[in-house]
């Protein structure tokens, strides 16, 4: 299974790194073009069957990954980090049951309408803290362009969120060759993204979001440090000069030295 569905569809071989961050997901065909998140409504020790069945299913259907999202910034980076990693990867099916707290489906869904801003806070999001501080930009870019959002959560119809024949379908129509309407959508496999992957991890866990400065305060605090850097050498200098004379005169007091010039003469 694990291999690419037609020869006339351009497919890649994943790096060796892929994915590179771990969580609660199951691995299926790395050429398959669809990956399925599931939304997490509870704690992972407390994760119902049904949701756990979707993600499996997914799986055995075709998916690329299939797993759960719990929150809206480190949940989607991880995301982020191993879908751009496996340019095969063209779309995103989400399903599952929103949390009324994190709201993580209505984040993702806005970071995939409108992306994020320059601080990279999710544009439009109204979950409690939607920040993708821990990844690239170019990552963040890259996920975009990759992939298209399948929404089953947005449906007014709440059984297509928990339905496992509906996500068999969402699957099976990204797989086609040729365009396929499965509800508002006409999907179809394009191939693999003709763009090398991205095999990156989540640089660092963000402590204090607040604190976060955009790229150009970033900037600006660098060429702050900078000259504040020189400022701090020229004043060791100067005071190192200044400093000399009064150490020659602690070593050798003037009269020893009046009296070794007398000696000279």
């Amino acid at each position: 299974m694990n291999k690419p569905a037609s020869k006339d569809i351009l497919k890649v071989k994943p790096p060796p790194e892929y994915p590179p961050e771990d969580g609660r997901y199951l691995r299926g065909n790395d050429f398959s073009p669809a990956a399925v998140v599931v939304l997490l409504h509870t704690y992972y020790d407390r994760i119902p069957e049904m949701l756990e069945k979707l993600a499996k299913i997914a799986v055995e259907s075709g998916a690329a990954l299939a797993g759960m999202l719990q929150t809206e910034n480190i949940g989607i980076e991880k995301i982020v980090c191993n879908i751009v990693a496996n340019p095969n990867i063209r779309y995103v099916i989400l399903c599952g049951v929103e949390s009324a707290g994190h709201t993580p489906g209505h984040a993702f869904r806005c970071f995939m309408e409108s992306g994020v801003d320059n601080r990279r806070n999710i544009i439009g999001c109204k979950s409690p803290t939607p920040y993708l501080y821990n990844i690239s930009p170019e990552a963040i870019d890259r996920f975009r362009k990759q992939v298209r959002l399948i929404d089953l959560v947005r449906d007014d119809e709440r059984r297509l969120r928990i339905d496992p024949e509906i996500l068999k379908q969402a699957i099976w129509a990204c797989y086609q060759e040729k365009p396929t309407e499965f509800l508002n959508y006409v999907l179809f496999d394009p191939g693999a993204y003709p763009e090398p992957p991205i095999c990156t991890g989540i640089t660092w866990r963000i402590e204090q979001p607040w604190a976060v400065h955009s790229e150009e305060e970033d900037q600006k605090m660098k060429e702050i440090l900078e000259a504040a850097s020189r400022a701090n050498r020229r004043e060791s200098q100067e005071r190192q000069s200044e400093e000399n004379p009064s150490i020659i005169d602690l070593l050798f007091p003037r009269r020893t030295r009046d009296e070794k010039s007398n000696q000279d003469e």
